[in-house]
């Protein structure tokens, strides 16, 4: 058993959850002195600085002419359209909630490869799918006093998730073509330059901001920005997208202990029971799946 163990693998799962899951109390803290259109820019600005370094250093090749509209989308969906909607949904709900929320990318992943690439998801995966419905929902009715304001961020937040299992799903072939590292900063430079639209007023908001609340923003955008995004193409381009993003519902856990040390947050009791469920769900949608995938490891090696 051991020995089916890849510690790279596992490595880069952590990594990415952890980095992921310091993400969301960052979003609430820069959120105090930034719009959530000028946070998703200086994040991603940032971060594009930083791999256009990396990609002068690593003589890194631009991506074929062809391959360039569909970067382009793909990069909007996983990075402009994710980070907005969970700027501005974090605006209504706390940390821990949206991470929770962004825990059914799995869900959303699994569902997707099975529409468009046929891949089945058995009965396991349907029971966990449901499940993990059931908890979202139980999240959205009892998940505050002010049930309005946070069900239009619960809704916002899964259009994140949504947006993000659909940038999982359709880079894998673009992962084997170009490789995880290359892929990825192509994909942030493209979600970039649709953020330029909202270049107007973020000088004046830096300058009207703390110093430490702009930090925060360069901490989102070299580490939870760049390295998980690295991390997760590679567990994707080794396993595919559905077991890359299997072990995402841990963010969610993290996110929440961060959050708790970070902002003192602490999320109610049907927030908790919500979660919970909605972890169980996306844990039971995968875990067949890895069990059959070690059988047919083992077989194989006899």
């Amino acid at each position: 058993m051991l020995k089916t163990l890849d510690v790279k693998i596992i490595s880069a799962h952590f990594t990415t959850i952890i980095l992921w899951a310091s993400a969301f109390p960052g979003i609430r803290v820069a959120l105090s002195a930034y719009s959530p259109e000028h946070l998703s820019l200086l994040r991603l600005l940032v971060g594009s600085f930083v791999l256009i370094i990396i990609a002068v250093i690593t003589k890194t090749p631009l991506p074929a002419l062809k391959d360039i509209p569909i970067i382009l989308l793909l990069g909007f969906l996983g990075f402009t359209v994710y980070q907005v909607a969970l700027n501005y949904g974090e605006q209504t709900i706390s940390a821990g909630i949206a991470s929770l929320l962004v825990s059914t990318t799995p869900i959303f992943t699994a569902l997707l490869a099975v529409f468009f690439y046929r891949e089945k998801l058995g009965l396991w995966g349907w029971l966990g799918s449901l499940i993990g419905v059931c908890g979202v929902a139980f999240i959205s009715v009892g998940g505050s006093n002010e049930s309005s304001s946070l069900n239009s961020g619960i809704i916002i937040v899964l259009i994140a998730s949504l947006s993000e299992s659909i940038y999982f799903v359709f880079q894998h072939r673009y992962l084997k073509k170009y490789g995880a590292t290359p892929f990825t900063m192509y994909a942030i430079w493209s979600g970039t330059f649709f953020m330029l639209n909202f270049s107007p007023g973020l000088s004046e908001a830096i300058m009207d901001a703390p110093l430490n609340t702009t930090l925060v923003i360069l901490y989102l955008g070299i580490f939870p920005t760049i390295i998980p995004y690295f991390t997760l193409a590679y567990v994707t381009s080794r396993t595919g997208a559905a077991e890359a993003t299997s072990t995402l519902y841990l963010t969610s856990v993290f996110a929440f202990l961060i959050a708790w040390i970070w902002l003192g947050e602490v999320l109610q009791f049907s927030a908790v029971t919500g979660g919970l469920i909605t972890l169980i769900g996306v844990f039971i949608a995968n875990i067949k799946k890895e069990m059959i995938k070690e059988n047919n490891n083992a077989q194989s090696l006899n």
